[in-house]
Parts: structure tokens; sequence; C-alpha cells
């Protein structure tokens, strides 16, 4: 038994697929459930990057001291002023969805603003590809996008393990979970 139920309509994320089309840029304000705050001492520097190289747009500013980004809902990041930046990456990443026919542009972007700024792509287990990017702040930001399901393959075999079944391998409407 599992307590795992399918609500992908909770999610801006589309369904994975090769024709998969990314939704468009949210520009409404809402509350946000979670957000990323990433200082930088370049804040014009680092809003190029973010927008021409990661895809994200400037919601809105406050001159001097922040810049709100946004690409889907929910996938809000605040650039704040900083006096500087750490030297290096952290181990400690976070990531944001995209659909696969994002990666390979995302990939050339990137490397074009920042040649040594990008790490893959690589397939995982969980069937994403995902695409690491150190960003001029020092962030390491994670690219993500799923791969089709296919019923058959080791992938869905590793979800399955976990009790995440197959979007279609369990009937119902999951109104319990509502």
């Amino acid at each position: 038994m599992s307590d795992h139920y399918n609500a992908f309509e909770t999610s801006p994320v589309p369904t994975p697929g090769p024709d998969a089309v990314p939704p468009e840029p949210f520009r409404g304000i809402y509350g946000m459930p979670a957000f990323v705050t990433i200082p930088t001492s370049d804040m014009d520097a680092s809003v190029d990057f973010w927008t021409r190289g990661l895809g994200f747009f400037e919601l809105f500013g406050i001159p001097g001291r922040l810049v709100h980004l946004r690409r889907w809902a929910f996938q809000d990041v605040l650039l704040i002023q900083a006096t500087s930046v750490p030297e290096q990456a952290p181990a400690m990443s976070f990531s944001f969805a995209g659909v696969l026919s994002q990666v390979d542009s995302l990939v050339e972007n990137c490397r074009t603003l920042r040649p040594n700024s990008v790490d893959g792509p690589r397939d995982t287990p969980w069937n994403t590809r995902d695409v690491e990017v150190i960003t001029p702040e020092n962030a390491r930001v994670v690219f993500t996008a799923a791969k089709p399901f296919d019923p058959a393959s080791q992938e869905a075999r590793n979800l399955e393990g976990i009790g995440i079944t197959a979007p279609d391998a369990v009937r119902g409407d999951n109104a319990e979970h509502a």
C-alpha cells in the first residue's frame, strides 16, 4: 500500500514527452510557497546570466537591493545585493524543472555566457535529464527535465521499488487526497 497518488494537476510542469511544451512565463503575483534567495555582488551580471542563460525573467526589482526573477509558477529566485559572494559553489544545490526540448539551448546559452559554468547534461536513475550550472554568484543550480515514462524501463522499476507507480498503473480519482 502506498500513500502516493497522482497530483500532476497542481504543477505547471507538463506531462513528459518528446512534444512537451513548456508553459508560458508566469507573471501573476501569489504567496510564494518556496523561493531561493541568492546574494550577488554584481546585480547586472547576475540578472543577465539568469535571464539569458537560465530563461528567467525579471518580475520586479527594488533598485540597489533586490531583483525578483521567475520562470514558471513557483520558480522564484530573489537576487539580493551583497558586498561579496562565496569563492566557490557549495555542495548544496537547488533544482528547477523544464522540458527536454529546453536542455540543449540552456546548455548552449549558459556556456556562451560563462564557458565553464555547465556540467552535463546527464540522465538520472529517476528518469530525468539534469544539467548542473554554477551561476556568477557561485550558486549551484540544477535544471531538470523529466524524460518520457517507459513502464518497461529500469527507471520505472527504480520508482516502483520506492512505491511510486506509473500514473495509469493505479486507477482512481484520488478524491480522498484532495
